[in-house]
């Protein structure tokens, strides 16, 4: 038997720590596996950081996260070789539409078709002969915050210019009231009690906004397909793959969020299994998520993937398929998942749920 490795986990912002990461801890612990909380922040983290096997780093979406565990990933990973969960490879386009859009059309991934300018007068000039309604998104933010459907090229040129402009676009404020926070912003909070909650960061833990980060300066259209009451989320782990369905809200086009979820086995399309499975292997994903939407002729298109994702909506999951599409009946939690994925040699249990919960 292999040699335990000895891990080090990144704490979240103003030293938080997380469900998922305490699930973490929980599947070291039942496998008698060593670990520590560590943080950046500390004096002595780059002294520390080199006795470790896993450096792992489960960082989410919030501006704060994203530029701490971007700056410190790539220099643990490339200049002190340890291994890292998420490797570079697979989270340097997390939470960035533009770079996974990118990175798509340079390996052949089947991503949704997107339009993306770096300046006004292209935008302008592709406005006046798409085809509308088109997708609208930020490059960040996800369960549908930052998307909305631009019906006509009026609208297109209205939120063009904002993000051209000085300005630009904040977190949820896409100035459409087709955005998923618009009645939020202008009915719950009214004048001198919407200035001051924003003064505050209301959303943020101890006074900080999580998403102070401004979009501007570019612009993103995706395909719209209509009449997809669902998509399909498939996530991949190692040779594990788990999928469901996700259901759209009520009279709207965006399922990613809506929690209404579908884990009936036989309603999901196994050629976007197929797909996931490849796109993971030929890329070296350590942990992916794949969004799919379907065109009028059923074929699947990626809209969007994630290396994180919410992991009780995966651990509902009555089974997986392994990659040459078997079935296997039974609950995972992907945390499980990924310890087994990153140690192959340890034979990793996963631990009761009394003891995960």
């Amino acid at each position: 038997m292999s040699p335990l490795p000895n891990i080090a986990i990144h704490e979240g912002l103003n030293k938080s720590f997380s469900e998922t990461l305490i699930r973490f801890e929980k599947i070291f612990e039942y496998n008698k596996i060593p670990f520590r909380r560590v943080n950046s922040s500390s004096e002595i983290f780059w002294e520390e950081i080199a006795d470790y096997d896993l450096f792992l780093y489960n960082f989410g979406q919030r501006d704060s996260e994203l530029q701490n565990a971007k700056a410190v990933i790539p220099l643990v990973q490339n200049e002190f070789g340890i291994k890292c969960f998420p490797d570079t490879t697979t989270c340097w386009h997390y939470d960035d539409k533009i770079r996974q859009y990118y990175l798509s059309m340079s390996a052949g991934f089947p991503m949704a078709k997107s339009w993306v300018f770096w300046n006004l007068e292209d935008a302008l000039n592709w406005i006046e002969d798409a085809n509308f309604p088109v997708v609208f998104k930020l490059k960040g933010g996800a369960g549908s915050t930052n998307v909305v459907l631009i019906k006509n090229k009026y609208e297109a040129i209205n939120v063009t210019k904002k993000m051209f402009s000085l300005k630009g676009v904040s977190f949820g404020k896409i100035p459409h009231s087709n955005n998923l926070n618009y009645l939020r912003d202008f009915f719950k909070l009214f004048g001198l009690r919407r200035f001051i909650a924003e003064k505050r960061g209301r959303l943020g833990p101890k006074g900080r906004h999580p998403y102070w980060q401004i979009h501007r300066d570019y612009v993103l259209f995706q395909k719209f397909f209509c009449d997809n009451q669902y998509d399909q989320r498939v996530t991949v782990i190692g040779k594990r793959a788990f999928t469901f369905l996700r259901y759209t809200r009520p009279n709207d086009f965006r399922a990613s969020g809506s929690g209404l979820i579908d884990y009936d086995i036989e309603k999901n399309h196994k050629s976007c299994i197929k797909i996931a499975f490849e796109i993971s292997q030929k890329m070296n994903f350590q942990s992916m998520a794949y969004d799919f939407v379907f065109d009028e002729n059923k074929n699947p298109h990626i809209v969007e993937i994630s290396y994180t994702f919410v992991d009780y909506a995966v651990r509902k999951c009555p089974g997986y398929f392994d990659d040459n599409l078997n079935w296997h009946e039974g609950h995972y939690w992907p945390q499980f998942s990924v310890t087994d994925m990153l140690f192959p040699d340890l034979c990793i249990k996963q631990p009761p749920d009394s003891v995960m919960r």
